[in-house]
C-alpha cells in the first residue's frame, strides 16, 4: 500500500442484541465498506485487496461475531498488527445491560446465538467472557441500554467523524439495589438526600412529580448538591468539547431509582437544555416501583 492512502478500519464488537447491526448501518451510511464475520486470517489480505481496487477502498468496517471464537482468539494480534502498519484502526464496542438484552430477545422471540437451547442470561454471560479481549482494546465504548436506533446511529457517526459539535450528555437515573449502569463516565450518589419513600403520600410517585422534586431539591442538601453538580459539569463539558468527545454519560443513583436520582436527573437535564446542550435522559429503574 506504498504511496496510497492508509485505510481507516473500524472493528465493531459487542454483545448480541446491543445494536451492532445499527452501528454497521451507520458506518455504511458514512461510506464504509462493511463486512460481517470475516475470518481473522483473511483480514490483512482483505484490506490489501481493498487497497488494490479501483478506486481504492480506504474506509472499512468489520463486525466481530462471537460465534467465530477463533476470530476472537486471534483478534488482539490482528488489531495490533494493523495499528502498527499505520492508518487508523479503531475498535468500537457496544455494551448493554443484561436485563435490556434479555428483554430485546423476548420481544423479538429470537434465541441467543451462544445459548440456542438455554437461557439468554447464560448466553450473555458466556459472550461477555469471550469479548473480554475486544473490550480491553476498545477505543470507544457505547452503552446502548437507553439508546434508540437513531441515538445510537448519531453516536457512532459522531465518534467516527470526530465532529467538533458540543458533547451530547446522556443522563441515566438508576437504583443501586439493581446494580450500577455500565460504561458511565461520571457517577453520582444521591442516597444522602432526603428520601420521599418514607413519606406515605409520595411513596408511589416518582421524581418526575413536582411534589417529589421539591422535597428532594428544595432541601438544604439538595440545593447545595445541585449547585455543586452544575459547577462541576460546567467545568467538565468544555473540556470534553475540546477533546472532541461525542458524548458523556452521567449516572445518577439512589437506593431504588424512583425518587431522588430521578429528580436530580430531571433538574440537570432542564438546566443543560436551557444552556443549549443536547441531552438524552433515561430513568432505568423508575418502572420497577
Amino acid at each position: 500500500m506504498n504511496g496510497q492512502k492508509k485505510p481507516h478500519v473500524v472493528f465493531v464488537a459487542g454483545l448480541s442484541g446491543s445494536g451492532k447491526s445499527t452501528a454497521m448501518a451507520a458506518l455504511e451510511d458514512l461510506g464504509f465498506y462493511c463486512v460481517d464475520n470475516l475470518p481473522a486470517q483473511l483480514v490483512a489480505q482483505f484490506i490489501g485487496l481493498c487497497a488494490l481496487s479501483s478506486p481504492p477502498v480506504d474506509k472499512i468496517a468489520l463486525a466481530l461475531d462471537t460465534r467465530e471464537e477463533r476470530f476472537l482468539t486471534k483478534f488482539p494480534a490482528v488489531a495490533t498488527n494493523l495499528r502498527g502498519a499505520g492508518g487508523m484502526t479503531e475498535v468500537l464496542f457496544l455494551d448493554c445491560s443484561n436485563e435490556v438484552i434479555e428483554k430485546r430477545y423476548r420481544e423479538t422471540r429470537r434465541v441467543h446465538p451462544l445459548s440456542p437451547e438455554g437461557s439468554v442470561a447464560k448466553g450473555v454471560e458466556r459472550e461477555r467472557a469471550l469479548l473480554a479481549d475486544a473490550l480491553s482494546l476498545a477505543d470507544q465504548i457505547i452503552d446502548t441500554t437507553s439508546l434508540n436506533v437513531h441515538e445510537l446511529k448519531a453516536q457512532v457517526m459522531g465518534h467516527v467523524l470526530g465532529e467538533t459539535r458540543p458533547t451530547v450528555v446522556s443522563l441515566i437515573s438508576f437504583g443501586f439495589r439493581y446494580g450500577t449502569p455500565t460504561a458511565v463516565e461520571l457517577l453520582f450518589d444521591m442516597r444522602f438526600l432526603p428520601n420521599p419513600y418514607f413519606e406515605e403520600e409520595m411513596r408511589v410517585l416518582s421524581g418526575r412529580e413536582k411534589v417529589v422534586a421539591d422535597y428532594v431539591l428544595e432541601s438544604d442538601r439538595g440545593r447545595d448538591l445541585l449547585g455543586r453538580l452544575k459547577d462541576f459539569v460546567s467545568f467538565m463539558l468544555p473540556l470534553y468539547d475540546e477533546e472532541g468527545k461525542a458524548y458523556v454519560t452521567i449516572g445518577i443513583g439512589c437506593t431504588g431509582g424512583q425518587h431522588r436520582s430521578v429528580a436530580m436527573a430531571e433538574a440537570l437535564s432542564s438546566w443543560l437544555v436551557d444552556m443549549g446542550r443536547e441531552v438524552n435522559v433515561a430513568h432505568r429503574d423508575v418502572e420497577r416501583a
